[in-house]
């Protein structure tokens, strides 16, 4: 069964995640239905000499509990959160493994990360610098490096085909499940494994981001006018996709369909976004997925809290939806989350399909008193009911890469 156009279609056949409302998509979503918080105090490093002592840390990720793997239980945390989405995506998947010989080359496994393993980096750096030690653990390169997550997944069920970390900061787990698309839908592979992982909570990392005046202090209040900066996470968001054929055929469960898929850059400023850019990505999924702005129900927003993304992605939309803006409905679940890097396009395709699936728009946590000029229904304070038929997923990243997915019910 194809498209229109002839092309071969793409479906999610399993999902997992790691997030700061708790490890799996059942509590996932949960929380996301309940507008429950995942915001807090840290507590898995000092936060002396610092301001911003609030994260989204994942409060419930044992790797005794949730892995299996010996390499994954010696690898950074951002591969083990990685490893331990990509379980959960795969069993729900029903898909054998270890994949036989003559499938494994037609399988991909494209699992990015913002920074890869930051945490092993500086812990290594405060070995040498600081406690003047003559060498690191000689695991350091390895748990440091970005394509060390997909290549433990791919060790874990034989995948033998394009495996590869891809890195565009909080773009990236939707620029990896979009490359994973692509590779299935022109026939280059019949499943594969795409997202990120992200495991960046530290006082280096922090110090970092305080520097930059964009974390609050306070929370994440995405659309408000008291909106006063984002909240660094950590966590992943794995998708097993495959061509619809495939997965008809071994009896898999289909959860969605990935329709489109738009991936453009500003060229503009590191920082500030641009309407533009964000703009056309949205237009580019629509059109490859064959949809116009009115079939779109949902939008899972970037929705970062910062004062200049909320407000172009508001006109972005607008510029994108003309009239149509005005029936969709919109809501940043990092409210709840937290800004998980480049993990968060990922966790959040999770809340899209779950958003189809149940026929269910989460919320826009904290959204007491919304920015006049951010006036599109961001579902404030309490999700509700609604026929979700088609869902889209923004991703905006610093550097101006943006990402945008749209997905849809599965196929009749």
């Amino acid at each position: 069964m194809t498209k229109t156009n002839g092309r071969r279609r793409v479906v999610i056949t399993g999902h997992g995640v790691v997030t700061p409302l708790g490890t799996g998509v059942e509590k996932f979503w949960s929380g996301l239905k309940a507008g429950k918080v995942g915001i807090r105090e840290v507590e898995s490093f000092d936060t002396q000499d610092l301001y911003i002592t609030i994260a989204g840390e994942v409060p419930d990720f044992d790797p005794k509990v949730h892995l299996k793997s010996r390499p994954l239980m010696l690898a950074d945390k951002y591969s083990q959160y990685a490893g331990c989405a990509a379980a959960e995506a795969v069993e729900m998947s029903k898909i054998e493994t270890p994949i036989a010989d003559k499938e494994a080359y037609r399988s991909a496994c494209v699992i990015g990360s913002g920074v890869g393993g930051l945490t092993t980096l500086e812990f290594s750096y405060k070995m040498l610098f600081q406690e003047n030690k003559r060498a690191t653990h000689p695991l350091t390169l390895l748990k440091a490096i970005g394509s060390s997550a997909s290549a433990h997944v791919s060790i874990e069920y034989g995948i033998k085909g394009p495996t590869y970390g891809l890195v565009s900061a909080c773009s990236t787990a939707s620029h990896s499940i979009g490359n994973v698309y692509r590779m299935i839908r022109e026939g280059l592979v019949d499943f594969g494994i795409g997202g990120a992982a992200e495991a960046s909570l530290n006082w280096g990392a922090t110090r970092a981001w305080q520097a930059m005046r964009v974390l609050s202090p306070d929370g994440l209040f995405p659309f408000s006018k008291n909106r006063n900066g984002t909240v660094l996470a950590e966590g992943a968001g794995i998708l097993m996709l495959e061509e619809y054929e495939h997965a008809k055929e071994r009896g898999a469960p289909i959860l969605a369909e990935l329709m489109g898929y738009g991936s453009t850059a500003d060229a503009a400023d590191m920082v500030n976004p641009s309407i533009d850019g964000a703009s056309a990505a949205m237009e580019m999924a629509l059109t490859d997925s064959e949809l116009s702005p009115s079939d779109i129900d949902y939008i899972n927003a970037h929705g970062t809290a910062t004062a200049v993304n909320d407000l172009n992605e508001t006109r972005a939309i607008k510029r994108v939806f003309g009239n149509a803006a005005n029936n969709v409905s919109i809501s940043s679940t990092k409210s709840m989350h937290g800004h998980c890097l480049g993990a968060g396009g990922g966790i959040e395709a999770v809340a899209a399909i779950k958003a189809i699936e149940e026929n269910y728009v989460p919320p826009t946590a904290g959204l007491t008193d919304p920015d006049p000029e951010c006036d599109l229904d961001y579902t404030p304070l309490q999700g509700k009911e609604r026929e979700v038929s088609y869902a889209m997923s923004n991703s905006f990243a610093f550097g101006g890469l943006n990402a945008v997915l749209v997905f849809g019910p599965p196929p009749a």
